[in-house]
């Protein structure tokens, strides 16, 4: 299969390293210092939990429409860069191509084919001209959650520190033969890689997780190891796992996992640094939008009162404006 894998960096370079190794043609969109060293030197992937370490000599772009159509496109971007890219990633899609959104937070595409009467609701946190639809139809896309760990830890290398698991769905909740195709494809790459009939609930599990564990991960400095030990930053964490999910059941998603439930998934990611702790280390924008503000505006929406992630919110923002950090 042709794939193209948008955003090579930490869970981007992950997929796209494995699915090179099971023999699928990548390429992959990277930029700055990171794309120049995949250019000259190959991706160097470090796999701490299969075994598929090694070196990867993969075409490498800053520009999407080097590549043409392809078979599957993974867009593995920040959330809240896809507005500004989204347009150039039409040139990788044809009439067969499965986009695969694999990124943290409520996706954009959320409320199409929900059905309802949210069907179309457009969140200006996550699509502030409300576009991106009309940009790439839903109809390509395919709802993926990630729940696995990895780490850019220099230009041009890359290490998976924890997990393999992927949960895909159909945006309609159907069972179609694409979804099961992708999934086969990156079972074959080493992914613990599942297939979802109720693709929103997976989202809003991996969300609420996002939602309470990476502002605290991000104001302390803690792994996920050292924030399931504390019990104090727990019971932030309980807080903010209840509001999400009260937010949830408002949209028609139970669910139907206690904070500690959540919490023992967090706990199976170790040792790991989380992804707004490595964007705040290394000076880049927090993916808070899509991850907090989305949340939020959907509580607002819906009546929903959320205090703790809100004085959570302010306070990542704080932070984020006295390292001079842009806001996302």
């Amino acid at each position: 299969m042709k794939v193209c894998v948008v955003g090579a960096g930490a869970i981007g370079a992950t997929i796209g390293a494995r699915l090179a190794a099971s023999g699928h043609d990548v390429c992959l969109v990277a930029r700055g210092a990171h794309l120049e060293a995949i250019r000259s030197k190959g991706l160097r992937f470090v796999d701490h939990v299969a075994e598929q370490s090694g070196t990867y000599r993969l075409l490498a772009s800053a520009d999407p429409v080097d590549f043409g159509a392809q078979d599957y496109v993974f867009l593995t971007v920040k959330a809240h860069q896809l507005p500004e890219i989204l347009l150039r990633c039409t040139a990788l899609v044809g009439s067969q191509t499965v986009v695969v959104p694999a990124i943290n937070g409520l996706p954009w595409w959320y409320f199409y084919a929900v059905g309802g009467r949210w069907e179309g609701t457009h969140l200006t946190t996550l699509d502030p001209q409300g576009q991106m639809l009309s940009i790439l139809p839903g109809a390509c896309i395919l709802g993926c959650v990630v729940h696995l760990a990895a780490e850019q830890r220099a230009p041009g290398e890359v290490h998976c520190t924890a997990g393999r698991r992927l949960i895909l769905g159909e945006p309609n909740n159907s069972d179609s033969k694409r979804l099961h195709s992708v999934a086969s494809h990156l079972r074959a790459a080493g992914f613990v890689a599942e297939c979802s009939c109720d693709i929103r609930r997976e989202i809003w599990i991996k969300l609420i997780g996002n939602l309470s564990f990476n502002p605290v991960a991000a104001l302390t400095g803690y792994r996920m190891d050292q924030i399931c030990a504390d019990e104090q930053l727990l019971d932030v964490i309980r807080a903010v796992l209840t509001e999400g999910t009260t937010v949830a059941a408002r949209y028609g998603v139970d669910v139907a996992m206690t904070p500690e439930e959540r919490i023992a998934i967090a706990r199976q990611l170790g040792a790991a640094r989380i992804s707004m702790l490595q964007d705040l280390e290394n000076g880049r924008s927090l993916e808070l939008a899509p991850i907090v503000g989305a949340a939020l505006e959907l509580a607002q929406r819906s009546g929903v009162q959320m205090p703790i992630t809100q004085t959570v919110y302010a306070l990542i923002r704080a932070r984020a404006r006295a390292l001079a950090l842009p806001l996302a």
